[in-house]
């Protein structure tokens, strides 16, 4: 089983620790969060892993080469000339995800703890809207109802159906007429798995987009299904050093 782990980011939340570090090494109860993160994995069955860098990329390479990987196969997908946010770092590392196993792929942010059952949350993708009418699937994501400002609006069947912030009351949508009034909204939890069918509907976007931007662009022609994670944590260790 494959995963991508963004870790490119410049860490901007936690500095001044990210002054001197990638964040994907910063240390949570003395142990760097992209080791926590392989392990996790790692237990739920995942033996091969896809991380980018940009900030301070040399130090996670030496990283993973210092320690073998963790015992797992693992590529390196480089964005030291450029940062292409979420999208663009998926798009840029296709060459290395479009052989998972499956035809699909976990991404887990690095800065993401969760106490989900990640193999479970596997086996359900395409489990549903199989008839004849169904969208081509292409994503499951695991979103839950914590507090936040932004959110993923679904509709009654969970699917992805628009975005809105509810601090400025923008809405976001493919749709026509869209109300949404009649969805639900869930926080995104940057743990979600996507189908390779989506590398090449990525080929014709920009170096640098955001993977909701993505999304929501597919939501209309694809099925994007939202994955609720009741009961469980989800952390974003990112906002501040634990």
């Amino acid at each position: 089983m494959k995963a991508f782990i963004p870790s490119a980011g410049l860490g901007t939340r936690l500095r001044p620790l990210t002054d001197t570090m990638p964040k994907a090494l910063v240390k949570v109860d003395g142990v760097p969060m992209l080791e926590s993160v392989i392990k996790r994995l790692q237990a739920a069955g995942y033996d091969d892993f896809v991380i980018n860098v940009h900030h301070f990329a040399d130090q996670i390479v030496d990283f993973m080469a210092a320690n073998n990987g963790f015992g797992s196969r693992y590529g390196i997908s480089d964005e030291r000339d450029l940062l292409r946010e979420t999208g663009g770092g998926i798009r840029h590392a296709a060459p290395l995800l479009k052989d998972a196993p499956e035809g699909r792929f976990l991404v887990h942010n690095v800065d993401i703890y969760s106490d989900i059952d990640v193999r479970a949350f596997d086996a359900q993708f395409g489990k549903y809207g199989e008839g004849t009418d169904a969208l081509p699937h292409i994503a499951d994501l695991l979103v839950s109802d914590r507090k936040t400002s932004r959110y993923l609006l679904f509709d009654s069947n969970m699917q992805l159906a628009g975005w809105t912030n509810v601090s400025t009351g923008e809405v976001r949508s493919p749709h026509k007429d869209f109300d949404p009034s009649k969805c639900r909204m869930a926080a995104f939890s940057g743990i979600y798995n996507l189908s390779t069918d989506i590398l090449p509907l990525m080929q014709d976007w920009p170096e640098c987009f955001s993977i909701v931007d993505f999304l929501l662009a597919m939501c209309a022609r694809y099925g994007i299904r939202g994955i609720l994670a009741e009961g469980a944590t989800v952390t974003d260790l990112g906002k501040k050093a634990q």
